[in-house]
């Protein structure tokens, strides 16, 4: 690995495919596709619904689409993926067939690592059953779940294509603060680790919150993946803008309409240079296809600023280590959030172009 080198990890979302839970909560046959498709524009100018172009309304049960994905993303300066890992307790996980395809079939030979989306699943759609419906929740059994949920991504760890820091299998954890028992955890699965002859696992904690650097740390992570979504909202807006977001929100029930061009400047910080620090970098934020009015909306994103935000992210990293030159991208395929690097019609590949090109003058 060169100096120079940075380490882009996309996170992957795998509700492209039918499951039996989404089939009973939400209808047969759902996936993230059913809400992205039927998404419609709020406003004027509004970018929606969002279609996907080179890959199509794929289905992840397919090994073609899987590759394509991969091929696309190592094209484009993405080093691997980092798969959303849903385990609720006493061995109940969801959505989990598209990594063990790829982990089973060997293909594609593309590095990938887990983050554990450790949080209840509720209704967040704003039907007429929600938005407080829970749906699933996140249980923490006790040592002998933990045991056990080491042992089930086990094999994702000894895979050759399975993503280390420091020679260490990387593995995130969403809500590390949210979960009690996280220093026991990480205590065992650390000693499983090396009884299983590796060094020992990098724990990576995420969070929305410079405040929770520090306390995850303490909990007994090695680094922390900093998501500066919405931290604008703790900055000064001019009275014009102060009385535009009051109206959406007031007169509109609408939620927060932001100009993009002026937000990214926000998305990262000098803060992000801390060697056990990975930052996040954005293409965009949308969630009206799952929430409708209420969803924050990012206006006015294009690969133009995308480049520039990525520019100032790199500049955070460009002093470290080469292992820990990394940073996350959120998302590879979070379509119903607005956030995703895969082309559409609108901008076909101009997200991957930014990134590859502000990659290339990096380095």
């Amino acid at each position: 690995m060169k100096n120079t080198d940075v380490r882009i990890l996309a996170t992957y979302l795998p509700q492209f495919h039918p499951i039996p839970e989404n089939d009973e909560w939400w209808g047969k046959g759902f996936t993230e596709w059913t809400n992205v498709g039927k998404a419609k524009p709020l406003f004027r100018g509004h970018y929606q619904p969002r279609v996907p172009a080179d890959l199509g309304y794929y289905d992840l049960r397919l090994a073609e689409v899987r590759q394509q994905q991969a091929d696309m993303a190592r094209e484009y300066g993405i080093e691997g993926f980092c798969y959303w890992h849903y385990w609720f307790g006493n061995g109940k996980r969801l959505l989990e067939m598209p990594f063990n395809e790829v982990l089973n079939s060997g293909k594609p030979d593309f590095p990938f690592c887990l983050s554990w989306a450790n949080h209840d699943w509720e209704d967040k759609l704003f039907t007429k059953n929600g938005p407080n419906r829970m749906l699933i929740k996140q249980l923490y059994p006790g040592e002998e779940d933990y045991i056990a949920h080491f042992n089930a991504v086990l094999p994702a760890f000894k895979d050759k294509r399975y993503i280390r820091v420091d020679n260490k299998p990387l593995f995130q954890i969403y809500s590390p603060l949210d979960f009690k028992e996280v220093s026991k955890f990480i205590e065992i699965w650390q000693n499983l680790a090396k009884q299983n002859g590796f060094e020992g696992i990098h724990f990576v904690g995420h969070t929305l919150s410079d405040e929770d650097f520090d306390p995850i740390l303490k909990k007994g992570f090695d680094a922390v993946n900093i998501v500066r979504l919405f931290h604008f909202f703790k900055k000064e807006y001019t009275l014009p803008e102060r009385a535009y977001i009051k109206m959406m929100r007031v007169w509109f029930n609408h939620g927060k309409l932001l100009d993009y061009r002026k937000l990214y400047k926000y998305f990262s910080s000098k803060d992000d240079e801390r060697e056990n620090c990975y930052p996040t970098i954005f293409p965009n934020w949308d969630h009206s296809p799952r929430s409708g009015r209420k969803g924050h909306i990012f206006i006015n994103s294009n690969p133009e600023a995308f480049k520039k935000h990525v520019k100032l992210v790199l500049e955070t990293v460009k002093n470290k280590a080469p292992q820990h030159k990394l940073i996350f991208i959120k998302s590879w395929n979070e379509w119903g959030e607005g956030n995703y690097m895969e082309p559409d019609l609108k901008f076909g590949r101009g997200y991957l172009e930014a990134l590859k090109e502000a990659i290339s003058e990096f380095s």
